[in-house]
């Protein structure tokens, strides 16, 4: 092929030799630039709703030729010719190719006869040549056009990415990361980049073209395989493919920003407006609240106490700390925002901001200097008063503490003073009140300075002219009166007190001896009266009779004791005889003891009333005790034979269970009569129970005669009638098991031998290591996953033991396995005859409604696609009939 080429392409077109030779060297560039410029052009030929499937054959009669370049150039071309003669369709395509040179291309052996005749390499050639003209030759980046500018666009695009190299529009391209970081540079939530690997092409490669078809409406116009089993991809093909990403992400990047721009407009525009707004709403805020805390801040009435003086320090307080440097904030955030928005409207060419009437910047400083010089002044003002009244209630506090702490001491001794308690005191109470008012006549004398300082301050107070010297003169002087009572009273209690010790003196020594004897002897009654009271629990006829000796001992010290309660009694007598014959006033009790004649004579009489009863309850008690041994007795005779009887039971049901006498029914039979015997044994369990519960009533907790509780015997029969109902199930169905396998009873016998042999514990069951001996002895050679599949048949609730029943079944089904395929076949052929299936009208003939019915609806999830219409094969006809399982 000749050269193609024009004068504004001479920088970027490839020599035709070149390409020609290129194309015979290596066939398969030839197949990649039929696919690519195929797609190529259909992806402009479906605007117009048509498309080429060979390109050779569909541009020969010139009319899609003329059309892609209608759709490409958006130009119109001379009107076609619609005849199907040579001549016809040489005429369409000299007028495509005169369209192609009038845009500035030369072309240089390529006739309209050679695409009319359908040569290949001149199509292929042309198609290039229209794709340089249209889709690569406009393209510019950095003063860099065509192939050279376009190679850089995919450079500067791809530069950020690992492992994406771009020189060229062949090997470059091979690992398909090219393609995926030009998709993921534009749209990255297409593609995740970071999955990617270098050293898998084919993945790489496939990501990108559907992705590119998907969602960038690029066609898909090479294959994976084609590029990667190319040492060298076809230049022509990757230019043409890649030009499709140009084309498709620069449209969009334009629109973009122009968008982008138009939008960055109108955002300056609302946010210089949004800045005016809040300029003049926070303006007209800050000067409301100036306009609101300055008379606070003028306010100059003083206060009378200190603590509305500190209130409206801290209310000064809070207003520096909570309130103002929010507004500080608001006034500096203001000038911020002023300055902020005439630099934009500045930069923006458009006119300064002008604030509404005194809103200006300057105007809000004005009003913010009158508000701190109002400030300033209101705190000078404060601190000046707090320090005028601190004066004052310092004196004022200090005349409060000391009135405070003398009328606290005072607080009472008046009322003590004038008290009568030493006309009803003892001795050793007088002795103690005397000596107490020796110490409060040296706490009056200390206390004679500090009512002196409260004279005083109260006399600097009048002087200060203090706002509350009235209730101050008004305390001080009722301070005064009240001390020079406090003197009077003083020296009259002395007298009274030292008076009434003398009086007291000669009684209290038989006070003394009084104390002295009646507290061992109410001791003793108190004693004998919680011991006659005391509530006895006994279990035994020996400890009630050790009750009654010990009460008869008791008994016999009560002549001894009458005798002390009277000579008690006699010194109480005498000292009665004193205070009748010198007048004194025993209004008060015996100092040294608060026991009294009437209690003793009071206790005594309770201790004579309570004999004759403890008397009387240790009779009934011994009675109780004889009538609880009985029935002690009783059960305890009772319990040791119906103990033994069970357990001896519950070992016969064991032996029975596991030995191998006689058949199976011989074994049933065997077990049904010992569960007969067992039931007829019920009455003596309820005869037991009636005196359990005779022992109950009686609060009977322990018996010595028997080892045996009730709870103990209740166990062992449920235990016994559960062992005898489980061991009669077992062998029922064992019989079962027998019957339906067709397993003989010398088979029978082999397993139970086996199981009881394995059966180390003796326990009915077999665990999980017994069992695998067991069948190692019996010949199975199985590794661990195979013996944890026959666990899960014989163990299914993975308790880790195998009883005889799942043994039995587990080895009927071993020895039954191998019978089931023929059985299967068997039954297939009789209802099948001599065709290799049953229909479903023969099966609903041959077999009950029921229970054909049931057997289609398990065949149906059998049936395959070969199946014949209406008739099911052998496979499904065993399914349904076996399980699938069993087969």
């Amino acid at each position: 092929m000749d050269h193609y080429d024009s004068p504004q392409t001479n920088d970027y077109m490839q020599p035709e030799e070149d390409w020609d030779r290129d194309m015979l060297l290596d066939p398969a560039w030839e197949k990649q630039q039929r696919k690519t410029f195929t797609a190529w052009c259909n992806s402009h030929l479906r605007k117009a709703g048509t498309q080429i499937d060979n390109i050779e054959e569909d541009f020969r009669d010139g009319l899609k030729l003329m059309l892609l370049l209608e759709v490409i150039s958006g130009e119109r071309l001379a009107k076609p010719e619609r005849g199907k003669m040579r001549v016809h369709k040489i005429s369409n395509v000299n007028k495509a190719l005169d369209f192609i040179a009038s845009k500035g291309v030369k072309l240089v052996s390529i006739g309209a006869e050679e695409i009319v005749d359908g040569n290949a390499k001149m199509t292929l050639g042309m198609i290039w040549t229209i794709i340089l003209r249209f889709a690569i030759q406009d393209i510019s980046v950095e003063e860099t056009s065509a192939k050279e500018g376009l190679l850089l666009w995919c450079q500067r695009k791809t530069a950020p990415y690992k492992n994406v190299n771009i020189q060229n529009f062949h090997i470059s391209w091979k690992d398909g990361l090219g393609f995926c970081a030009l998709i993921h540079r534009h749209r990255p939530e297409l593609i995740d980049y970071g999955k990617l690997r270098k050293d898998d092409p084919l993945t790489n490669l496939n990501t990108a073209f559907d992705v590119a078809e998907k969602y960038l409406d690029i066609p898909k116009m090479l294959d994976a395989e084609d590029i990667v089993g190319t040492a060298r991809p076809d230049e022509k093909a990757i230019m043409t493919y890649v030009s499709s990403f140009y084309h498709a992400f620069s449209g969009a990047q334009k629109a973009e920003t122009a968008a982008n721009r138009i939008c960055k407009v109108l955002a300056v525009n609302q946010e210089n407006e949004q800045l005016m707004e809040d300029y003049e709403k926070l303006a007209s805020d800050l000067l409301e609240w100036i306009r609101r805390t300055i008379p606070w801040l003028e306010n100059r009435a003083p206060e009378n106490t200190m603590q509305a003086m500190q209130q409206k320090l801290e209310d000064f307080r809070d207003y520096r700390r909570l309130h103002k440097p929010p507004k500080v904030q608001e006034k500096c955030q203001l000038e911020i925002n002023f300055n902020t928005l005439q630099t934009k409207l500045r930069l923006s060419n458009r006119p300064a901001f002008m604030p509404s009437e005194g809103k200006m910047v300057s105007d809000i400083n004005n009003a913010w200097g009158g508000l701190e010089q109002a400030e300033k002044g209101y705190e000078e003002w404060l601190l000046n008063e707090i320090r005028r009244l601190e004066r004052l209630d310092h004196l004022a506090e200090k005349f409060r503490q000391k009135a405070s702490i003398h009328e606290s001491w005072t607080d009472g001794k008046e009322v003590m003073l004038q008290q009568k308690d030493y006309e009803t005191a003892t001795l050793s109470e007088i002795k103690a009140l005397l000596k107490k008012h020796e110490a409060f006549e040296s706490d009056l004398a200390a206390h004679q300075d500090r009512v002196e300082q409260i004279a005083a301050i109260a006399q600097e107070l009048n002087e200060l002219d203090y706002y509350d010297s009235p209730s101050v003169n008004a305390r001080c002087q009722k301070i005064c009166d009240q001390w020079d009572n406090l003197g009077a009273l003083t020296q009259k209690r002395r007298e009274a007190l030292e008076r009434t010790e003398k009086l007291l003196e000669t009684i209290d020594q038989l006070y003394l001896e009084y104390a002295k004897r009646a507290a061992p002897f109410n001791n003793w009654m108190e004693g004998a009266m919680e011991d006659l009271q005391d509530t006895f629990i006994v279990h035994t006829i020996e400890e009630i009779q050790g009750l009654t000796t010990a009460h008869e001992q008791f008994k016999a010290t009560l002549p001894d004791a009458d005798k002390e309660r009277q000579a008690i009694l006699g010194i109480h007598n005498e000292v009665s005889k004193i205070v009748q014959t010198y007048h004194v006033n025993m209004a008060g009790t015996n100092p040294y003891t608060t026991i009294t004649p009437q209690e003793i004579n009071g206790k005594w009489d309770n201790v004579r009333q309570l004999v004759p009863r403890r008397d009387q309850a240790l009779m009934e008690e011994h009675t109780r005790q004889q009538q609880n041994e009985r029935l002690r007795k009783q059960f305890g005779a009772q319990a040791n034979v119906i103990g033994p009887w069970i357990q001896t039971k519950m070992e016969e049901i064991g032996r029975i269970s596991i030995e191998m006498h006689g058949t199976l029914e011989d074994q049933l039979n065997h077990l049904r009569q010992y569960e007969k015997s067992i039931i007829n044994y019920k009455p003596k369990i309820d005869q037991l129970e009636g005196d359990h519960q005779q022992i109950q009533e009686a609060l009977i907790f322990d018996n010595k005669h028997t080892n045996y509780t009730m709870e103990h015997i209740r166990v062992g029969w449920e235990q016994l009638l559960t062992t005898i109902a489980r061991t009669i199930n077992e062998v029922e169905n064992q019989i079962l098991t027998r019957d339906a396998k067709g397993i003989s009873q010398e088979q029978m016998n082999e397993f139970r031998a086996s199981f009881n042999h394995f059966d180390r514990k003796k326990t009915g069951m077999m665990d999980s290591e017994d069992f695998r001996a067991c069948l190692i002895s019996m010949g199975y050679n199985m590794g661990e996953a195979e013996f944890a599949r026959i666990m899960s048949i014989v163990d299914p609730n993975r308790l880790g033991v195998v009883t005889f029943q799942a043994f039995i079944d587990f080895m009927s089904r071993e020895t039954a396995d191998t019978d089931t395929a023929d059985q299967v076949m068997a039954s297939f052929k009789i209802l099948a005859g001599d065709k290799n299936y049953i229909t479903v009208d023969e099966l609903r003939r041959e077999l009950p409604p029921d229970q054909a019915e049931y057997c289609i609806a398990r065949m149906a999830p059998y049936s395959g696609p070969d199946a014949v219409p209406g008739a099911l094969d052998y496979m499904s006809f065993s399914t349904a009939l076996y399980g699938e399982s069993d087969l």
